[in-house]
């Protein structure tokens, strides 16, 4: 099996004990709904419980594949999160070993991103 379809299975069936498997040690995760990356698969983790709290009915719908040799993909979803409609993008780059280095998430409308960042937000606190 695949860096992409461990990661797309481990996602959607919300196994985190399957992501944290292919998260490379030194991972890190960007958002423009965050100030600052997180560093590091611990950080990471922390955040991908959250995600996995807030996002209800998560489905990849497409994945986008590079038309050259790099290791990186796209794969666009849907979800709900609070009641709210959502579409979003996961770019991820992964490394010959294949585990996951980079995570880049991105989630359209901006209500539903500022809905997002409140809830994980809360998460994230409580859970410091």
């Amino acid at each position: 099996m695949t860096t992409m379809n461990t990661f797309r299975r481990a996602v959607e069936s919300k196994d985190l004990a399957l992501i944290s498997a292919i998260l490379a040690p030194d991972i890190i995760f960007n958002s423009p709904a965050m100030v600052k990356p997180y560093h590091g698969r611990d950080q990471v983790m922390a955040l991908m419980r959250a995600l996995v709290q807030t996002f209800e009915d998560f489905i990849y719908t497409d994945e986008l594949v590079a038309d050259d040799e790099t290791q990186s993909r796209a794969l666009i979803f849907g979800a709900t999160i609070a009641g709210k409609r959502v579409q979003g993008v996961d770019l991820v780059r992964y490394n010959e070993e294949g585990f996951i280095t980079d995570l880049t998430v991105m989630v359209r409308p901006l209500p539903a991103a500022m809905t997002l960042a409140r809830m994980v937000g809360k998460l994230m606190e409580a859970a410091a």
